[in-house]
């Protein structure tokens, strides 16, 4: 495994999270690290150069340069054995790191950069970017330093296999124990019609939690053969997902969810359940979206300034 882990730096101390985090994960994979920072101001038309009456290293493309620069130093200074490039690329960042992520293995960004609005759990380009990213996308947030288990949340569904794998070879990759949560209750199924009325749909519950601890066996059975290293820890529970997603990933160093699952309605890109885990998990959040689900966003790079 060699491939190129890509983060992206706005100067925020979160996107500094994101190139430690980032650079730990180029070193687990034997890659390379490319720091991406997006460089809008151009296309807003203002003054790029220092000012006349203003030192010559001043100036919105020489912040730019030294924001990536100075991330691309720390990244190196953490982890000496990873190759680390990079880039200063023109446009905004959703459309930049998008199409970054066509040739990456990961992407990584923090919770929220520099512009976001206060009050905000997670930011805009970490939102677009697991549901539109043509890799797995890693969103630093919770613990600076978390410690635990690789979580993964599993509901069994055929768009969700992806998710299952990937957390295999992450837990694989730290030496960790992967931590296999699937809910079950009886409200899963369909509900009867009418107005704000939920009516179970199962009624032996035995039967259910039976049939629900195998759908849980086989989304890990394949994988275990493939990943014969790492401890697993199948947990069934009998809540809703995402409750029991957040309240593990206070234990865990990652949770691993697919971007929609089974009970997803079509077309929605990012499903409720992930989109929970991004806003309110206690630790680093992890979307793979199926190879079926990549799809070519209409977003491109409008100029490269420089590669490092």
């Amino acid at each position: 495994m060699s491939g190129t882990v890509v983060v992206g730096v706005d100067g925020s101390s979160s996107s500094l999270e994101a190139v430690d985090i980032a650079a730990q994960e180029a070193k687990l994979r034997g890659g390379s690290l490319r720091v991406v920072h997006a460089f809008v101001w151009p296309m807003m038309k203002v003054p790029l150069g220092p000012s006349a009456v203003g030192p010559p290293e001043g100036g919105l493309r020489s912040v730019a340069h030294r924001t990536a620069e100075e991330a691309a130093a720390r990244a190196k200074n953490s982890q000496p054995t990873v190759e680390v490039t990079h880039a200063v690329i023109v446009g905004e960042p959703l459309s930049v790191l998008t199409t970054e992520s066509r040739d990456a293995e990961l992407v990584v960004v923090g919770t929220r950069g520099l512009g976001g609005f206060t009050g905000l759990l997670v930011g805009s380009v970490a939102v677009y970017l697991t549901a539109h990213a043509e890799c797995p996308v890693l969103v630093t947030r919770g613990r600076k330093h978390p410690t635990g288990p690789v979580l993964l949340g599993v509901d069994g569904s055929e768009v969700g296999d992806a998710a299952v794998g990937w957390a295999f070879e992450e837990a694989s990759l730290r030496g960790a124990e992967l931590v296999a949560l699937h809910n079950w209750n009886a409200w899963t199924g369909p509900v009867a019609a009418g107005p704000s009325v939920q009516v179970p749909t199962y009624y032996d519950v035995d039967l259910y939690r039976a049939e629900e601890e195998s759908v849980l066996a086989t989304a890990l059975a394949g994988w275990r053969e493939r990943y014969p290293d790492v401890e697993v820890t199948p947990r069934l529970v009998q809540e809703y997902t995402r409750q029991a997603l957040i309240a593990a990933s206070e234990e865990s160093q990652l949770l691993v969810v697919g971007a929609r699952g089974r009970g997803g309605f079509t077309g929605l890109l990012l499903g409720s359940v992930s989109q929970a885990v991004l806003h309110h998990a206690d630790c680093p959040v992890a979307v793979v979206r199926a190879d079926r689900e990549h799809r070519h966003a209409p977003s491109s790079h409008r100029g490269r300034l420089t590669d490092g």
